[in-house]
């Protein structure tokens, strides 16, 4: 073995004409669909019929499958694996090696498993090491905590941890914790977003 690193299968022509960044070493394939002024970084693979939207960013030794959606400005950290079925949309943050899941019955051995679709909502925020097990939907604005391990639905703004992660508490837009109570209050905004709205 002589040891090299092999070369990116990388088409940014074919992609987009617009100014999009792929580091040497990641692979795009021919077929996907980046935005402009995506950035995507070390060894990263963007599967054919996989789309990143304009402005995203693609950390380090990230994966995303064929059929995957991410949205735009979103930020996906280093070792990452988006598998098909999971769809992000805009302003999303994934942590670091955070893990989607596809399949409820994962077997080696088999070649019949169902697909079980993941949703990621507007502006959520994905924690870094947290699990999300495929079936659920991440409401808009909502927060899993580093580490969680995610069973069931998260509601918009809501702010989730442990395993299995539960409500904790709700949180703004900007992500500041508004409330602690388990039943949603009428407004969900900080102090501060509060006099940046009114001023």
């Amino acid at each position: 073995m002589s040891g090299a690193v092999p070369e990116p299968t990388c088409s940014l022509a074919a992609v987009s004409e617009t100014a999009v960044f792929a580091h040497e070493t990641a692979s795009v394939e021919d077929g996907s669909e980046i935005g402009d002024g995506a950035k995507i970084w070390h060894q990263a693979h963007i599967r054919s019929g996989a789309s990143v939207g304009m402005d995203t960013v693609i950390g380090k030794n990230v994966f995303v499958d064929a059929g995957v959606s991410v949205g735009a400005r979103c930020k996906i950290q280093n070792n990452v694996s988006v598998y098909s079925g999971v769809t992000i949309e805009d302003d999303v943050f994934v942590g670091p090696a955070a893990t989607f899941t596809n399949d409820l019955v994962p077997r080696a051995f088999n070649a019949d498993w169902t697909r079980t679709d993941t949703l990621v909502r507007r502006g959520a925020s994905v924690g870094a090491n947290a699990t999300i097990v495929c079936g659920v939907e991440l409401g808009e604005y909502c927060m899993v905590a580093a580490g969680s391990v995610v069973t069931r639905n998260v509601a918009e703004h809501s702010l989730v941890m442990g395993n299995p992660a539960r409500h904790r508490a709700w949180v703004c837009t900007c992500g500041a914790v508004t409330s602690r109570s388990q039943q949603r209050p009428a407004d969900i905004i900080c102090t501060e977003c509060e006099t940046e709205k009114t001023s």
